[in-house]
């Protein structure tokens, strides 16, 4: 059993920390404060290569899976939730399906220009009226003499307001529940397609998130993403890998509460020494520093599982359920151990406990994912 990263890995985990503590540590706060999305970042990630680590060479990327895929999650995540929101949702999602699922047309339209960071991809999946319960999506795809009519509203599609493209999930057999539902890629501009509105958010506030309206959308019969009337399928298999890359940013962000709190308490002074030193507060770090561990190891044998080809089903449920519950409580302790002057709204402290709760509701709930862990075991 090994636990090292191998040494191409360690490398990359050097640079991309440095790289973040660079480009994206500095501007985190003023993109949160004022919502907005560092772009020029898309270009830059993909002049790297670093959008295209998972994905095969022939399309642009590295070949190098979910593992290395990770380490870089964890970095951005470290850097900023909000900014590396925007970068799953491309990559993790968007980016994903077309890779797993696209024809070669469809991955030399979208996935290429995505890993090069040319064009920026959005998930469009919940609605209104449908979001843990996929059977419940109303959004209709209707066939058409050159494909199909989108008609429908979609909710929280974080990069919808500057995404080229959305990978939007609609019913080609409404009635049918789950086994009606199919994928499409449909492109910003297209006719009946509207921003409707940017959705403010408690935190995450540099992922901008969008409600989009689709109104007799007319898109070509290639913009179906896999097989007609398995789009749940095709979904529920992206959201899977997806769910580990969510897992390493909550570790990530569950990171930087933690080492902002370890050098705050070693200088905060009180009572005549550090508050460091007092026993209380040192057992709360420790509960923090071995949650944290336990996140990452879990986070870390779920890529590793499916790299390796094998079940991970269970176990990417339980990382991202695991990770991202500690992940808030890590922020929680860390806003209640720098006290009032975590409160303050220049402290990060602040902006990392608004960003933590999305990683609980996103990709699946902590309660789904505690549904899928109990079906895992035969329940």
């Amino acid at each position: 059993m090994e636990f090292a990263f191998t040494p191409e890995q360690v490398e990359f985990h050097r640079s991309v920390a440095q790289f973040c503590e660079r480009e994206i540590v500095p501007i985190a706060g003023e993109c949160d404060a004022r919502g907005e999305f560092p772009l020029h970042l898309f270009r830059a990630l993909g002049r790297l290569g670093w959008l295209g680590v998972k994905f095969p060479a022939e399309w642009g990327g590295a070949g190098e899976g979910n593992v290395t895929y990770a380490i870089l999650a964890e970095e951005l995540g470290r850097a900023s939730a909000g900014i590396a929101l925007g970068f799953y949702v491309h990559v993790a999602l968007a980016l994903t399906a077309i890779s797993a699922f696209g024809t070669s047309e469809q991955k030399a339209r979208y996935l290429r220009p995505g890993i090069a960071g040319e064009k920026i991809g959005a998930w469009s999946f919940a609605e209104p009226g449908a979001g843990s319960d996929p059977g419940s999506i109303a959004c209709r795809a209707e066939k058409t003499a050159a494909g199909y009519r989108i008609t429908g509203t979609k909710m929280f599609t974080t990069n919808g307001p500057f995404a080229d493209f959305v990978v939007l999930t609609a019913a080609t057999a409404p009635g049918q529940g789950v086994r009606g539902l199919s994928l499409f890629l449909v492109d910003r501009g297209l006719p009946g397609f509207t921003v409707a509105r940017r959705i403010e958010t408690m935190g995450m506030r540099a992922a901008q998130t969008a409600e989009l309206v689709f109104d007799g959308c007319e898109v070509p019969a290639a913009a179906l993403l896999g097989e007609e009337n398995r789009g749940a399928m095709t979904a529920m298999q992206t959201l899977t890998l997806g769910r580990i890359t969510a897992a390493a940013y909550a570790v990530g962000t569950g990171r930087a509460a933690l080492e902002a709190t370890l050098a705050y308490v070693r200088q905060r002074q009180q009572f005549g020494q550090p508050v460091g030193k007092f026993q209380g507060v040192q057992w709360m770090l420790a509960d923090m520093a071995t949650a944290l561990e336990a996140a990452r190891l879990l986070t870390y044998q779920a890529a590793w599982l499916a790299d390796a080809g094998r079940p991970h089903i269970m176990e990417a449920s339980m990382a991202k359920l695991f990770a991202t519950e500690t992940a808030t409580r890590l922020a929680n302790d860390a806003l209640q151990l720098h006290g009032g002057y975590g409160y303050v709204t220049e402290s990060p402290i602040q902006r990392l406990y608004r960003d933590v709760k999305l990683f609980e509701i996103g990709e699946g709930t902590s309660q789904i994912h505690r549904n899928i862990i109990a079906r895992q075991l035969g329940l």
